[in-house]
């Protein structure tokens, strides 16, 4: 008796030192991505108005960088950029239906104009379908306007009532947004293909490995036919949804009126796709590839690859001032910075610009202009190279092609060693499963995958059309579809 009295003591402090070691992980967690935001100077949320954050300079420039990679992938596939206006009215929202349903708790209502009481209340937009749809109705007339692409990057507003968490869940939300129109619901299916390619782009060039999944009926975007996620395994343990596509069919073309004439005169809705993405990539770039320093920028992103750093000597200050200019000149082709301050130790510059995560530091000391070269240092592994300068320009791009593929790699071999393959809902699987994504067979059915998400705690995140035979992890169907689920932001 003593014996099982001792035992399920034992049990409880260990289930109670488990309890606070998960606790203090995620403390750590959360403190660490909000510490390298301050440090790095990406954003401020000290802002009055809870979960609406200011853009700091060097934060808002790696923002650019994104929204530039962005641009060049839908512009290269024929889309045209178009800025929307903020206000909806509430007449215009309220033509589809699921879509109220989805956002009508999220919405920000402007009443007033002035003091005066608005005799129609209008909205700040959670997304654009009910601002550009009612327009798009306007210019689509023939099938010579198909397809019609559009995009914008644009702040939308969501009234967020779960905890806000800077970069990832907010209340004004810095979007991109594309909005396509096709004559029909295969040509609206080759534009989702052409949307997952350059999804795939963008997210190589950030380092983010991810899986796409289409999501399950409950959890797709309102109004459309189905949607499909892109979802990143963080360090936390948890799953970030980074990019969602979206089919709407005619679903919203049959509200708003778009039509278009055939061939022979006849008319027809179009079908419509839709793509997102925000600055949850940038969290997810955070999260990936910072280290304990802070942060580590991708080179694709990085508004300054590579920074000069110039080491003082009484005496020698111009001398190595000069080479450093000259340097600066040889390769301005680069994005690359000259950190001329004079108040401010090498140690201290080094770190500096290590919290901002600057792939490449270029050091030069009087020995170096000696030898008419240069100490190149990489920000991820901290190795350290003499480099001649005849070839420092084509060294550079090296690195920074090496930096990102290691990058990639690294974010890579996180997430497929984090995936289980489970085969039951019992004790020890919740247990096995802790801060991973699981893959299992799923019949289908809703109240099925309901039941699954509360034995195990997770969310099912959906379906790559990836088979493999077995049964249904709760009613024991046999099945061969396998599904994704996880712990999700």
């Amino acid at each position: 008796m003593e014996k099982k009295i001792k035992m399920e003591m034992e049990m409880e402090k260990k289930i109670k030192m488990e309890m606070e070691m998960e606790k203090k992980i995620k403390m750590e967690r959360k403190g660490r991505l909000n510490k390298i935001i301050e440090e790095a100077g990406i954003c401020d949320a000290r802002y009055e108005v809870k979960g609406m954050n200011i853009w700091l300079p060097y934060g808002l420039k790696i923002m650019k960088e994104i929204d530039n990679i962005i641009r060049r992938e839908v512009e290269r596939t024929g889309h045209e950029e178009f800025c929307f206006p903020l206000l909806i009215s509430e007449d215009s929202f309220k033509k589809e239906a699921e879509h109220i349903k989805g956002f009508g708790s999220q919405v920000y209502w402007v009443t007033h104009g002035g003091k005066r009481k608005l005799q129609r209340k209008l909205l700040l937009r959670p997304t654009s379908e009910t601002a550009m749809y009612p327009m798009f109705s306007l210019w689509i007339r023939t099938h010579k306007d198909l397809p019609f692409k559009t995009f914008q990057i644009i702040n939308t507003y969501r009234y967020e009532t779960k905890q806000t968490k800077p970069l990832i869940r907010i209340r004004e939300i810095h979007f991109f947004e594309s909005h396509t129109c096709h004559k029909d619901y295969e040509d609206a299916e080759d534009q989702i293909r052409e949307d997952l390619k350059i999804m795939k782009q963008v997210a190589d060039d950030l380092c983010i490995p991810y899986i796409a999944n289409k999501r399950p009926e409950w959890d797709k975007f309102a109004g459309a036919e189905y949607s499909l996620g892109a979802d990143s395994y963080m360090p936390t343990g948890k799953v970030l949804q980074i990019g969602t596509i979206h089919q709407y069919k005619d679903n919203f073309s049959i509200p708003y009126n778009i039509k278009y004439k055939d061939e022979k005169g006849e008319e027809h809705f179009v079908h419509q796709t839709t793509y997102g993405m925000s600055e949850r990539l940038l969290g997810a770039v955070i999260m990936l590839h910072s280290d304990d320093i802070g942060l580590i920028l991708p080179p694709a992103i990085a508004p300054i690859q590579a920074v000069i750093v110039p080491i003082l000597f009484k005496g020698k200050e111009k001398k190595v001032m000069d080479f450093a200019e000259m340097l600066h000149e040889k390769i301005s082709d680069k994005k690359v910075f000259i950190d001329r301050r004079d108040d401010m130790t090498p140690g201290n510059k080094y770190y500096e610009w290590e919290r901002k995560g600057v792939p490449l530091r270029i050091e030069i000391g009087p020995r170096d202009v000696e030898k008419n070269s240069v100490v190149l240092v990489r920000r991820d592994s901290g190795e350290k190279k003499s480099v001649s300068l005849d070839v420092l320009r084509d060294e550079i791009g090296k690195e920074l092609e090496a930096i990102s593929k290691s990058f990639y790699e690294r974010a890579k071999k996180l997430m497929d060693e984090n995936i289980v393959r489970i085969k039951d809902v019992k004790k020890e699987t919740k247990k096995k499963i802790k801060r991973k994504i699981v893959k299992f067979n799923w019949c289908g059915r809703g109240d099925c995958g309901h039941r699954i998400e509360e034995s195990l705690d997770i969310s099912i995140l959906g379906t790559t059309g990836e088979k493999e035979k077995g049964r249904c992890l709760w009613c024991g169907k046999e099945c061969d579809m396998i599904t994704y689920g996880g712990k999700t932001y």
